[in-house]
């Protein structure tokens, strides 16, 4: 059986930065070659980055994104590189466009083209376009119509994007009818909670539809809320395992396939689903067997609270450096929230660029001060305390302000405070509210919601409190200073903004609010079926009412990074004005 070294790079791409994009092919392709890649890949857009959203319909960024491809190709020719066809997700155009109601204007495409000895061998567009969830490919881009094989070395790949490959039909079925040895698939595939193992069972379905070795490859880093985990892997035919990718970081995957011959005549004409054979005969012989062989394997998984962790610490990083800022600063009010995001800033970027301030009001507890300061301690942040007292009786004095409206003076008088610094100091402000409070609406706009990003956005406050807990055990398994102090994760959760106060006299219990929430907001069950589930009647009518009646200071909120199957923001979409509601 012919012979084939293959090189899937995950790797971290930014929307938009075209030359920084291709020094990352550039610099990973010299770094297959030279360990004797035969097929190197790079994942869906990586010249451009993804999403692109309104980009793609930007007529000048298609051409720029087409120009960059064809000068990509002819630098790694010059660079020595161009016998190796490199794979190169991008965005193209259709360029026989037939303008017409419904069609994205100037036809774009979702695309990926061949590069080889100094040209473009081959290009095709994703053929599957999604529209769920975070995606709006239909808006953005029409499909490809062909079923794109190259023959390397005496065998032929069938090529295919992402969605080609989580829809039935298409590509799959195609590659099978076409005989092709190897079906690769290039994606983004953003990142969600237990996603790596519905990713796995879909690879090595679709590997049995094919019949043939299939491969994986995927996207690492951020961008906007979405967080890419990697992960990328291949399968033999019969879906066993032959190599993983790590999750959450840049890496080559160099795995030694042995692969069926390619028949004597090409596959030609069209397949299933109406997909016509687009064939380029690139390196007709088979290599002859030859040792040392690439033995990748698996790498190691991550339990399910530390890729959560993962996910976070990348798309916090991400977001930051790639929006220019170098630094953040957060109020740290010694609760779990502030806690645990002070502690993922650090991990993201470094304890020195976190700047984390103490704002006690009147009602603030003298535990609150102390747990603040001793996390500081812990961690190495930069740490200030700031008064809002004088400020909050300035105010009062000017305008006299009783019940919820004094409340939420103190916390918009933090959140002025924070930006006020931003302003000064050039840091990003983080925002610490978590799911469960951007759900039931307890939060202050232009308070405790100001900011440039919400770590945990996505992240119901139960998480909240698994992820600072295992974030401990870890650090003291690995004989470090565990960086959120035991009375933070032990006493009630608690806003402060009156005496005594504490969530439970707002919220219901976090274990079953989030429980309830997860139904409504990520499952989008009804009243009735919720109810059904064995929660009290009341408590369900009266939390959903607390949803729905959030929702506009929802849209006002920061971007988070997404990490279940329904964030909000793209994923879920709902009119602000809306007089639906639940058990009318």
């Amino acid at each position: 059986m012919p012979h084939l070294r293959l090189a899937l790079h995950q790797i971290d791409a930014c929307v938009g930065d075209l030359a920084r994009n291709a020094e990352t092919i550039l610099r990973w392709t010299r770094h297959a070659a030279g360990r004797g890649a035969h097929l190197i890949a790079f994942p869906e857009m990586a010249l451009t980055g993804y999403p692109v959203e309104d980009l793609a319909l930007r007529s000048s960024f298609v051409e720029a994104s087409r120009a960059a491809l064809r000068a990509l190709a002819g630098r790694l020719a010059a660079q020595g590189l161009g016998e190796v066809p490199v794979i190169v997700g991008y965005l193209d155009r259709e360029d026989h466009d037939e303008p017409r109601h419904g069609r994205p204007a100037g036809a774009p495409q979702n695309a990926a083209a061949v590069l080889y000895r100094g040209g473009v061998a081959l290009t095709f567009a994703k053929h599957h376009l999604p529209n769920y969830g975070v995606f709006d490919e239909f808006r953005y881009f029409v499909p490809g119509d062909t079923l794109p094989v190259i023959r390397v070395h005496g065998v032929d790949v069938a090529l295919a994007i992402c969605e080609d490959l989580w829809q039935d039909g298409g590509r799959v079925p195609a590659t099978r009818s076409a005989g092709a040895g190897l079906l690769l698939s290039v994606n983004a595939s953003p990142y969600e909670r237990d996603k790596d193992d519905t990713r796995l069972e879909l690879v090595r379905r679709r590997a049995r539809e094919a019949g043939c070795t299939t491969a994986y490859l995927a996207m690492t880093g951020g961008q906007d809320e979405l967080v890419f985990d990697g992960d990328s892997l291949v399968v033999d035919k019969d879906g066993t395992v032959l190599a993983r990718a790590p999750q959450f970081a840049e890496s080559c995957v160099l795995v030694d396939l042995d692969l069926p011959a390619a028949a004597p005549v090409p596959p030609s004409g069209v397949l299933d689903d109406g997909l016509r054979v687009d064939h380029r005969l690139l390196t007709p012989d088979p290599l002859p067997h030859h040792a040392p062989r690439a033995a990748p394997g698996e790498a190691e998984r991550l339990t399910d609270l530390e890729e959560i962790y993962g996910a976070l610490v990348v798309g916090l990083r991400a977001y930051v450096t790639k929006n220019g800022f170098r630094s953040v600063v957060l109020g740290l009010s010694g609760g779990i929230d502030s806690a645990l995001v002070a502690t993922l800033a650090c991990d993201a970027l470094g304890a020195e660029q976190v700047h984390a301030v103490a704002m006690p009001s009147r009602y603030s507890s003298e535990h609150s001060l102390t747990d603040a300061a001793d996390l500081a301690h812990r961690t190495g942040l930069s740490f200030r305390t700031v008064p809002i007292g004088p400020m909050f009786d300035a105010y009062m004095q000017a305008l006299p302000l009783t019940g919820l409206a004094e409340e939420n003076l103190q916390s918009r008088l933090r959140g002025t405070t924070l930006m006020a610094l931003s302003n000064q100091e050039g840091h990003l402000v983080l925002a610490p509210g978590n799911k469960s409070e951007l759900a039931c609406g307890y939060s202050t706009l232009y308070g405790d919601s100001v900011g440039g990003y919400g770590p945990l956005k996505d992240v119901y406050k139960s998480v909240v409190y698994q992820l600072a807990r295992w974030r401990n055990q870890a650090a003291a398994d690995g004989g470090h200073t565990p960086p959120i102090p035991e009375h933070t994760l032990t006493k009630p959760p608690s806003a402060e903004l009156r005496p005594g106060q504490v969530d439970t006299d707002s919220l219901p219990d976090y274990d079953v609010l989030d429980r309830i929430l997860e139904l409504y907001v990520d499952r989008d069950r009804g009243r009735e079926e919720i109810v059904g589930r064995g929660f009290d009647a009341a408590l369900v009518t009266r939390v959903l009412r607390m949803v729905d009646r959030a929702e506009y200071k929802r849209r006002q909120y920061p971007p988070g990074p997404k990490i279940s199957a329904k964030g909000f923001g793209k994923d879920r979409r709902l009119p602000i004005t809306n007089h639906w509601r639940e058990g009318d």
